[in-house]
């Protein structure tokens, strides 16, 4: 008698279903789970998302064997999940990409439902094109790489080159670290300092995201312009400033300071050419040695960067300012786990 009862209920269902043009199914109890797991590369990042998230990260087990071979396992079940896994890119690159790969196909194996690549400086940015015969593009590489072992959707934060995001064929996701850097440039200038304030492009390259700021800051615009040696690593020559820097305070805003050779002499050029102040502003802080010397050069007041990347206590130094890109990924995570806008988080430029 139940049986019959249940049988009609599920006919009177289904015919409503197909009334209000819905295909027949059957409807699942299970919901949505977010969850949030990290490799080893910058773990203190992975916490600080999942508690702004509300959550704790994934129980995880990693090891290194005497071989250097890596092991990921993860310790609780994620079936069914949407997964974050959270992984930046600083010294030993090559270490933290291989245990990001066998996390995506941990994590495909366990039958993750999505599994989303949070990784907040992207690997290999700066080879994305052929600069020269015979060369990778190691940038699309990393991207077949994530693609093949698992990854339905990559986030990461202010990528070296736009064009990376077509290097992957699923969703992209790219942030820009341009609001927390702003919001504390808003709050720690003076009004003084506002009234001088010269935004300054170190290259032709970054003149668009420049402009940007140049526009969010209502000052005034600067380039250096620069030629760089294909054939020798890291050796920058500036050519000629075009703007005027006298007597002003520059801000010079860049994606990233890798050995601190390119910004350290945009400063000292700017201070050559009567630059009251000169005050860096970047996302990703690389600083290979020697640039945490560099970047101590008298040319520089002062240095603001985020923490996408570890910055050991070594790596530190006075006048140097990390500001946190947690709270930024965490929206950013939510916005998508719940089906919403990242763009919106932008003003529509994402």
């Amino acid at each position: 008698m139940a049986r019959n009862k249940n049988k009609a209920e599920n006919k009177h269902r289904v015919d409503l279903d197909v009334e209000r043009g819905i295909a027949p199914g059957l409807v699942a109890k299970t919901k949505k789970r977010l969850v949030i797991a990290s490799g080893r590369s910058h773990e203190a990042l992975a916490v600080d998302v999942a508690e702004a998230l509300g959550t704790e990260l994934v129980p995880t087990e990693h090891r290194t064997f005497a071989s250097g071979e890596v092991l990921t396992r993860f310790e609780v079940s994620i079936r069914g999940c949407d997964v974050f896994l959270v992984q930046s890119f600083g010294p030993p690159v090559n270490e933290w990409l291989m245990e990001l790969l066998i996390m995506l196909d941990a994590a495909k194996r366990a039958s993750a439902k999505r599994i989303t690549v949070v990784a907040p400086y992207y690997p290999y940015s700066r080879q994305d094109k052929k600069g020269r015969g015979r060369e990778p593009i190691s940038a699309r590489l990393v991207a077949d790489l994530l693609k093949t072992a698992g990854a339905n959707r990559v986030m990461s934060v202010d990528l070296h080159a736009a064009q990376i995001q077509g290097f992957f064929n699923g969703p992209v996701d790219h942030l820009f670290a341009k609001p927390v850097l702003l919001d504390y440039f808003e709050k720690n200038l003076s009004e003084g300092d506002r009234a001088k304030l010269t935004v300054v492009s170190p290259d032709t390259g970054r003149v668009r995201v420049a402009d940007t700021w140049s526009d969010s800051l209502d000052a005034p615009l600067a380039i250096i312009h620069k030629r760089r040696d294909p054939n020798v690593a890291n050796q920058v020559t500036v050519n000629e400033i075009v703007g005027h820097v006298g007597g002003r305070v520059c801000l010079l805003v860049d994606d990233m300071i890798d050995t601190g050779g390119t910004i350290v002499k945009a400063a000292q050029a700017l201070k050559a050419n009567g630059a009251e102040r000169v005050i860096v502003a970047a996302t990703h802080a690389v600083f290979s040695a020697p640039a945490t010397d560099r970047l101590q050069d008298a040319s520089i007041d002062e240095v603001v960067v985020t923490d996408t990347i570890p910055l050991p206590d070594e790596k530190r130094f006075p006048g140097l300012t990390v500001l946190p890109i947690a709270p930024l990924l965490a929206r950013a995570i939510r916005e998508v786990f719940e089906d919403g806008s990242v763009t919106s988080m932008f003003d529509g430029a994402a």
